[in-house]
């Protein structure tokens, strides 16, 4: 009994909780923007995991599709296959956000002996991904990454294509090159 109980303090103070923890998303996934987060609209999203800086995927579509900073963010037009689509999309952040335990417990005694604290930073740790989640209406005011809309993949296809455009693109001059 007495090794159980050394092990599960050896492992309480060297653990680490998980208070909030940020999606990893490989390549794509297709959620309910309300649900990855909460001032967003009720309506399915294509979302993917941003690596660049802030702000680069509005100076892309800027420059894709020729806005001239007009209207960047809501309701790009684009077609496919014939059909006009309207875009919209937002950059947002996801924190991932754990406590350590073992500078809490040093921390306190530290303070029980009147030293002052020399871990206070360690206590937490918080690291941030930035997710750019993309809607899309057609003329009906549609959702078209719905799954019972009927050229759902086609719409996917056309984004799966913007996104890996815009991750390969360094210069976004290229973009419109590439048009």
């Amino acid at each position: 009994m007495r090794k159980f109980l050394v092990l599960v303090l050896f492992s309480l103070s060297f653990s680490c909780i998980p208070i909030k923890i940020a999606p990893k998303i490989d390549d794509y996934k297709i959620v309910v923007a309300k649900k990855f987060k909460r001032d967003l609209p009720r309506q399915h999203a294509f979302v993917f995991e941003d690596d660049k800086e802030a702000d680069e995927f509005y100076h892309y579509i800027n420059t894709r599709f020729d806005l001239e900073y007009e209207n960047v963010e809501l309701n790009v037009p684009f077609t496919v296959s014939g059909q006009t689509y309207f875009m919209s999309f937002d950059e947002r952040e996801k924190v991932t956000e754990v406590v350590n335990l073992l500078p809490i417990v040093i921390a306190g005694v530290l303070k029980s002996e009147a030293i002052d604290p020399i871990l206070e930073d360690a206590s937490s740790s918080r690291n941030s991904n930035w997710y750019v989640l993309i809607t899309v209406m057609d003329g009906n005011f549609n959702d078209c990454l719905a799954p019972e809309y009927p050229f759902r993949e086609e719409v996917i296809l056309f984004l799966h294509a913007l996104k890996k455009e815009y991750q390969s693109t360094h210069h976004y001059v290229e973009a419109l090159l590439k048009k």
